[in-house]
């Protein structure tokens, strides 16, 4: 990739950040891409996709432990959790055997597991040494007469927010727009509702959290024509430009997807997210508005209303048991500030909030939610992580899995809150398996009994030598 286009992508012209200033966004710094290279977001916004073959073309310490790498899940296809690579060794970087090796992987790929199309995602090693990756797949696509779409995501581009805009760019110069939607099948249509085509854009389904949103989506007559990516089939990626509206569900990561399919195919979209319940009635209403449908924005309402007042009956225990605990929340991107709007439908004040890889708007909405005077941390060093906790009196860490064992060795409860995460908590359904989660590990006995001195401490005495 060429330094002008990913300086295009760094200067995303639907993003808010550009308008305050000259330069977009960040450009890479050495040591940025420690918490997640280009290489890392492209893969992360595209492995969901669940019918296509993804090969990393690469060493094969880019494919790391490949199986299932995501806490993403699919009702149907299984092929995305393989992990497949081209393994470049020393010998095939001397010998320039490269594109050879990703042509023959090409045609294993497609000879084993017949997929609706290959990805393949360019790495640091083939970038440097000049492999044609785009001649390679589409010779191979040419051959086997399946869709091979390159992604040249090389880690030292930048940080894994630009790797997100690099997949996006790859969905819609191969994929967007190659194929028309299939009519609306007659089990899914229903007397007097309009279906309306809709879009996902930055939605993984994590641990199967859509489902809870998806049913009620079904109800309003809104079908999701393609989701990029959670539970996504290639060809519904390709229907995209023929919806009605977009919802941009993580922040900024795939921003660029949704502004050209609003300048090239006239779909407007809106940002909004499924965490808590004030934000999964306020993404409802806007789809509603958006589409400018009046019996929809009826229907609506009235699912609003009904499934405000199941949830917030069910919640109303589990309130009593979290009210006026303290969290501190480390995590980035849309996490940092959706997160913090169930928590506080929960009732729990959240002392302070990660912004490590948080773009601008993440951080302005942070303060909407917050105030102007909110907390925003972004070392995440063990040292720091435990400070914040004692210094602002948090009962409760919620982070990702890797701050999981700094918590406890502090003997400090934790929630596992990123992509690795066994349960879901989007929709109102999400809410009550939130509160159920929070309160089972803030009120778990085995913190009391950590905590208490040991015998020897209570005794006065030094345990003796064995």
């Amino acid at each position: 990739m060429q330094a002008k286009q990913i300086a295009e992508l760094l200067n995303e012209p639907a993003c808010a950040h550009n308008a305050k200033s000259k330069s977009g966004c960040a450009r890479p710094k050495p040591g940025a891409t420690a918490g997640g290279c280009s290489f890392d977001g492209a893969q992360i916004a595209l492995l969901p996709i669940a019918d296509v073959a993804h090969i990393v073309h690469g060493p094969i310490a880019c494919a790391g432990s490949s199986w299932d790498n995501r806490g993403t899940r699919s009702s149907g296809p299984t092929l995305y959790k393989i992990g497949m690579t081209t393994d470049l060794t020393e010998q095939d970087v001397i010998m320039g055997r490269g594109e050879k090796r990703l042509f023959h992987a090409i045609k294993q790929a497609i000879d084993s597991y017949a997929p609706a199309a290959v990805f393949v995602y360019n790495t640091c090693v083939p970038a440097l040494t000049g492999d044609d990756v785009d001649s390679v797949c589409k010779a191979a696509a040419e051959r086997w007469g399946t869709p091979v779409v390159p992604v040249d995501c090389a880690g030292f581009y930048g940080t894994k927010n630009l790797g997100n805009r690099i997949a996006g760019e790859a969905m819609f110069k191969h994929v967007i727009g190659t194929r028309e939607p299939d009519p609306v099948p007659p089990e899914a249509q229903r007397p007097g509702i309009t279906v309306h085509d809709i879009n996902l854009i930055g939605e993984y389904n994590i641990a199967g959290e859509f489902w809870h949103v998806a049913p009620l989506l079904d109800e309003l007559g809104l079908r999701i024509l393609g989701s990029l990516s959670g539970d996504a089939r290639f060809h519904e990626v390709q229907t995209m430009h023929r919806a009605e509206v977009s919802m941009v569900v993580c922040a900024k990561a795939l921003l660029n997807v949704a502004r050209r399919l609003e300048t090239q195919f006239k779909v407007p979209f809106f940002e909004g997210s499924f965490y808590g319940v004030t934000d999964t009635s306020q993404a409802l209403r806007d789809f509603a508005r958006v589409i400018g449908d009046p019996d929809l924005s009826e229907r609506t309402e009235a699912v609003i209303a009904r499934e405000e007042a199941k949830i917030h009956s069910a919640l109303e225990p589990w309130r009593q048991r979290l009210r006026g605990k303290r969290v501190l929340l480390y995590t980035g991107g849309v996490k940092s500030w959706s997160i913090v709007s169930a928590l506080q439908d929960l009732g729990l004040e959240v002392v302070a909030t990660g912004t490590n890889k948080s773009t601008e708007e993440d951080k302005a909405r942070i303060r909407e939610i917050m105030g102007e005077n909110t907390r925003m941390i972004t070392d995440g060093s063990p040292k720091a992580l435990l400070g914040a906790v004692k210094e602002y009196g948090a009962d409760i860490l919620i982070a990702g899995g890797r701050n999981m064992y700094t918590a406890l060795k502090a003997r400090i409860p934790f929630l596992d809150i990123n992509q690795e995460r066994e349960f879901g908590y989007e929709g109102y359904t999400g809410m009550q398996e939130l509160a159920r989660q929070l309160a089972l590990t803030l009120q778990s006995p085995v913190w009391e009994a950590v905590r208490r001195p040991a015998p020897w401490q209570t005794a006065g005495r030094a345990p003796s030598a064995p």
